[in-house]
């Protein structure tokens, strides 16, 4: 059983914003590969109580900001939904998410672009381009469109 869900702490005039990881299971790079970006871009949409301003997705995990349009939704059921979606429109992957979504709360005093600016570069960091620009699975401020 999960611990209980801590309540949104955040002034009424600050925007909730989460930082979601979504891994898969095992970890393996099948995740960065146009087929599986478009699935997740035709998903996001679908996704209609969150808005979704920055993702990037790794060869093995999704990271990406979303912000409920209600404190209420659940960064467990944007999970579900964004699985079960993205399942429908790729048929039967030959891999698995895991279970959950790793989601971190942005304090008062952190900001979503700063946390942009770590995030795009993920893929130098790991190699995969030399500059964040030359990544085309992700969108973002002043991201570029694939």
């Amino acid at each position: 059983m999960r611990p209980p869900r801590i309540p949104v702490l955040l002034p009424w005039d600050r925007p909730v914003t989460y930082f979601l990881t979504f891994g898969i299971q095992p970890r393996r790079p099948v995740l960065a590969q146009p087929a599986v970006w478009n699935a997740l871009r035709e998903t996001f949409p679908r996704l209609n109580r969150w808005e979704i301003p920055v993702a990037v997705l790794m060869p093995d995990h999704l990271h990406l900001l979303a912000s409920p349009l209600d404190r209420g939704n659940s960064p467990r059921d944007f999970s579900k939904w964004l699985k079960r979606w993205f399942n429908e429109d790729i048929v039967h992957p030959d891999w698995k998410w895991q279970e959950g979504v790793f989601d971190h709360l942005l304090r008062s005093d952190e900001s979503a672009h700063e946390k942009w600016l770590y995030l795009r570069e993920n893929p130098v960091r790991a190699g995969l381009v030399a500059d964040w620009r030359d990544w085309p699975f992700q969108f973002g401020f002043a991201a570029p469109t694939p």
